[in-house]
């Protein structure tokens, strides 16, 4: 038997302003006060994306992270992402085309995890060895 966390998958609203991103907050907070926290983002019907929808997104994000948990983003829309990307935002967080993908992603390990234990390459000549 699996003792993994659930992952929590949680619809935006159409428009994440101010009050919308405050109320949206105060819905998704229980998830992110759990034990290593595990969040998707469905951004599929966002329509409007401003500078309180971008406070809420990184407020999710330290929150989990101070709990040793992550939030990923799923199906967002070609204007939202054109606005993560001129925020820089879209560097903090991993993005999918669909919530099943980024639900997915929390199940794999990434390879940079095991790099460390990976064995290093021979030099395949004797001026690469010299080096």
């Amino acid at each position: 038997m699996r003792n993994e966390r659930p992952v929590v998958v949680k619809q935006l609203p159409e428009k994440l302003g101010v009050e919308q991103s405050r109320l949206f907050f105060r819905e998704i907070e229980p998830s992110l006060n759990a034990d290593r926290p595990r969040v998707v983002l469905d951004f599929s019907r966002v329509r409007q994306l401003d500078s309180a929808g971008i406070h809420v997104l990184l407020h999710c994000l330290e929150e989990a992270m101070k709990r040793n948990g992550d939030v990923k983003l799923a199906a967002v829309p070609t204007a939202a992402a054109a606005i993560l990307e001129l925020t820089k935002v879209d560097r903090l967080f991993e993005a999918f085309d669909n919530a099943s993908d980024a639900v997915s992603s929390f199940c794999r390990f990434p390879v940079h995890e095991f790099q460390p234990f990976l064995p290093r390459e021979h030099p395949t000549s004797a001026s690469e060895s010299e080096a």
